[in-house]
């Protein structure tokens, strides 16, 4: 009897501590939106958020905000995120090791998203060279909806960046646009599509982008709404801006040449037009009003470019932020009014964050700087020739991986006193926190090293490299031509935290604690919708499923409206 009391008593217990019966979900929405901010770090919510009345206030204030939000591995870049939060995988199992990596098989660097047998499809001057999610290794959650869900399902998706939006695509698209300064307009992909999207092409004419030519970028609000100084330490624009505002959109001549396009890309005007695009698309393919249920994504690359210049502490992150705001506030207003403030659910999160300037960082007493690639290559030859002898001993570097050669890694496995060496030579490199054998990250994750775990999860055998270089907090690795002021793709908080909300039809508003990873984005959306994911290491966010007899309109007006963005 008293085992069958706690046995009881147990069974109460853990119903208690079990999610809410209100995680099963009711009607599931017609569009899901999915809305990536490139290097949005997860405090400009705590930091900046008072500056914002828009579609980013909506967000946090009527959504499901998840304040403990990161990733969890080491190699926080773009291509990376995007692919862990369109699979709900981490690198060791989606494959995307990082926004390019050493191909062993050709014998030189590849782009996550490049593809030999795909052609660019552009929109404006032809362009050489092709992309398509071939590398990308598990179905992202777009391809399960069409794969699963009964009734036609339409896939739109939408970036600055081709590698954003194809990895927020998957495989079987219908319209996958990106920017492409060498076609001075956007571009497509044959693994998409053999001609340009009508609709696309009709936005691009009625709204040609030479029309922000001679713009100025100034600041929204009054200059002392903005927090910092607007002429920060360190900051050094890409595009001939200067470190202050105003900044003119035209480039380096009075023409729109390359250099106009790539610095329109750079603005937040940008983000305005995929903002644009967006509307566009749920007009012209009437998402959200089919039998099925749709998919919308669009990857906000501003604030990276942006952010690489400025730093996070610049007024330009904040007006980009402001921006964006506003860009996001209006076209939820337009899928209020199109699709209905209870028929779609949106989710926002980002693919990593971005560190500070090491120079301000340096500036308040603390340990920042810049860590060369030459000189950690220049270690390693060194290292190696004192281990094994001298000798030809090839390296290729990417991210914070150390490529070498086959006979070379042979003879490290087989003698480890030479390999201890070769770590040890390499942690000696000023801004180095510590080294690793690739082979040997599992047994030092399984002892408990959190470094290499979160390198392990980074890790996927035969595309990432034999030694593994991390840098310390506020060290960024550099070329030859010093660098972005400010960089990311450590394992520190500023740039694995990020916002994770969910907001719309089967969201329960609300902040929540819990620590979570943007790899829980899919699942939870395709629990919403009855998809099943192949291999998620993400879990579905149970706590913000609201009950099925709660689930109402979020909103039934479009709020009021902001400054007019161009």
């Amino acid at each position: 009897m008293r085992f069958v009391r706690r046995a009881l008593l147990l069974t109460v217990l853990l119903g208690l501590a079990a999610p809410a019966a209100s995680a099963a979900p009711g009607r599931p929405p017609k569009l899901i939106v999915v809305f990536v901010v490139d290097q949005m770090r997860g405090d400009y919510i705590d930091r900046y958020a008072s500056q914002w009345t828009g579609g980013l206030h909506r967000l946090i204030t009527e959504g499901a905000w998840f304040r403990r939000a990161a990733y969890p591995y080491l190699t926080t870049v773009t291509c990376v995120g995007h692919a862990t939060i369109t699979t709900g995988t981490f690198p060791r199992t989606h494959g995307i090791v990082g926004n390019g990596w050493f191909d062993r098989d050709l014998g030189r660097s590849v782009r996550c998203s490049e593809d030999p047998a795909a052609t660019t499809i552009s929109y404006g001057d032809p362009v050489t060279g092709g992309d398509s999610p071939h590398r990308l290794l598990v179905p992202a959650l777009s391809d399960e909806l069409r794969s699963q869900l009964p009734g036609p399902t339409r896939v739109v998706t939408f970036s600055m960046k081709q590698r954003t939006a194809i990895m927020l695509g998957g495989r079987r698209a219908d319209a996958v646009t990106w920017f492409s300064p060498a076609a001075r307009g956007f571009a497509t992909s044959s693994a998409y599509t053999n001609t340009p999207v009508p609709f696309v092409a009709q936005v691009l004419k009625d709204r040609p982008v030479a029309m922000d030519f001679g713009t100025s970028w100034t600041r929204l609000l009054p200059a002392e709404r903005y927090l910092f100084d607007d002429n920060g330490l360190g900051e050094k624009s890409s595009v001939g801006w200067s470190t202050v505002f105003p900044h003119v959109i035209k480039g380096s001549g009075d023409q729109t040449d390359p250099s106009f396009y790539t610095a329109w890309e750079t603005s937040p005007f940008s983000d305005a037009y995929l903002g644009r695009l967006a509307m566009a698309s749920v007009d012209a393919l009437k998402l959200g009003r089919g039998r099925g249920t749709d998919f919308l994504g669009i990857s906000f690359t501003a604030l990276d470019s942006v952010g690489h210049d400025f730093g996070p502490q610049s007024h330009e992150v904040q007006d980009v932020l402001l921006r964006l705001d506003q860009t996001i506030g209006q076209l939820l207003a337009h899928l209020d009014r199109t699709v209905g403030a209870g028929n779609y659910v949106v989710a926002l999160g980002a693919d990593h964050g971005v560190s500070p300037i090491p120079e301000q960082v340096a500036a308040q007493g603390l340990d920042g700087g810049r860590l060369p690639i030459a000189s950690v290559v220049q270690g390693a030859q060194k290292a190696l020739e004192s281990a094994l002898g001298p000798g030809t001993y090839p390296i290729r570097i990417s991210n914070s991986d150390l490529y070498l050669d086959p006979a070379t890694v042979d003879r490290l496995r087989r003698d480890p006193l030479a390999l201890d060496s070769v770590l040890r030579a390499l942690r000696a490199i000023p801004g180095v926190a510590d080294a690793y054998f690739s082979e040997a990250l599992a047994s030092h994750a399984a002892a408990g090293d959190r470094v290499a775990r979160a390198a392990l999860m980074s890790y996927y055998p035969g595309r990432s490299g034999d030694l593994v270089v991390v840098p310390k907090p506020y060290w960024t690795y550099v070329g030859t031509d010093g660098g972005d002021p400010a960089s990311h793709g450590t394992l520190y908080a500023y740039d694995q935290r990020v916002p994770v909300i969910l907001f719309g039809q089967g969201i329960k508003r609300g902040e929540y604690l819990r620590a979570v990873t943007p790899a829980d984005i899919a699942p939870t959306l395709a629990f919403l919708v009855g998809v099943t994911l192949p291999q998620p290491d993400g879990d579905v966010l149970v706590e913000a499923i609201a009950p099925a007899s709660a689930q109402a309109p979020t909103r039934q007006a479009p709020p009021a409206a902001g400054p007019v963005i161009r």
